[in-house]
């Protein structure tokens, strides 16, 4: 299986990516929508959000109810993103040592946090004259 994405930027440094009948802007100026560290930190909460889920179920939390994640991106001197930091709130009563199982297990189960790797590069091609 494959996940398939077409970004398109006419000029600039906006792009619109169709993805499958979606489409969404990424700004990488952040000046007419989400910068590309926004939309970073989106795909990584909005994944994170049902790993936690799963993370609960299998730990004993049947139904974590409402999920609010505030994530923080912290930027390097060169406005790379130097760190990432999750505040999560649940709904469900959870003490710390469960809270802790499913923290981890989310993490296993999170395929965007298993994306951040170092060891994942993307293979690049170039064709000029090509419109």
């Amino acid at each position: 299986m494959t996940k398939d994405v077409t970004t398109i930027s006419e000029e600039g440094f906006s792009a619109t990516n169709e993805i499958r009948e979606f489409e969404t802007t990424i700004d990488a100026n952040g000046e007419e929508a989400p910068d590309t560290l926004e939309a970073l930190l989106a795909a990584y909460g909005s994944c994170y959000v049902p790993a936690l889920r799963v993370g609960g179920q299998q730990r004993g939390v049947d139904d974590l109810g409402k999920i609010e994640i505030d994530m923080t991106g912290e930027l390097n001197d060169d406005d790379k993103l130097d760190s990432i930091s999750f505040e999560i709130h649940v709904e469900a009563d959870v003490d710390d040592d469960t809270g802790e199982q499913v923290l981890e297990r989310a993490f296993e189960l999170c395929k965007v946090h298993d994306a951040l790797k170092g060891e994942l590069h993307a293979e690049a091609n170039i064709t000029g004259d090509a419109f």
